[in-house]
């Protein structure tokens, strides 16, 4: 007695094989591309309506022979930023007369000013250009984003 019908088991695949193929193709498309959609990062915790802080504002400088005297505003938006500031952090690039036009530069912090003071002092010297922006820094290290860059010509 024979159990097994080859003849019936070949017809049935080779009709359905198609068919299962394509839903097993799909499937595994489902399975492996679903979870990967989007850009991944860093988990974040939740954010409140209003939690960020304010960035910067009136970025201004002033200059007397090599000392530079930088200001900046900063005003609490109550309804999309109303975080006060500790402080706030000065950053400064530095391109001399041998930097390549259209090249890079890299913004390094060089001093937080607490609040209230809105003032840094530095001494430049002649012959560069200098890049500054200011970011607003809150209770546990929250940062605002960057002010809007000023440059200072100090190429005399």
């Amino acid at each position: 007695m024979r159990f097994c019908n080859h003849h019936f088991y070949r017809q049935y695949f080779s009709q359905c094989f198609p068919h299962l193929f394509a839903i097993g193709l799909v499937f595994l498309v489902v399975v492996f591309l679903a979870p990967a959609c989007g850009k991944k990062g860093p988990p974040l915790s939740p954010i409140k309506d209003g939690n960020f802080l304010a960035v910067p504002g009136n970025i201004a400088f002033s200059l007397d022979k090599d000392q530079l005297t930088l200001t900046w505003t900063h005003t609490i938006d109550p309804v999309n930023a109303k975080l006060e500031p500790e402080a706030f952090e000065v950053y400064m690039a530095k391109k001399g007369p041998d930097a390549c036009e259209g090249c890079p530069f890299v913004f390094e912090s060089v001093g937080v000013v607490p609040m209230p003071d809105m003032v840094y002092l530095q001494k430049i010297a002649p012959g560069f250009l200098y890049y500054f922006r200011v970011r607003a820094i809150g209770k546990d290290k929250i940062k605002s984003d960057y002010s809007k860059t000023s440059y200072v010509d100090n190429k005399q």
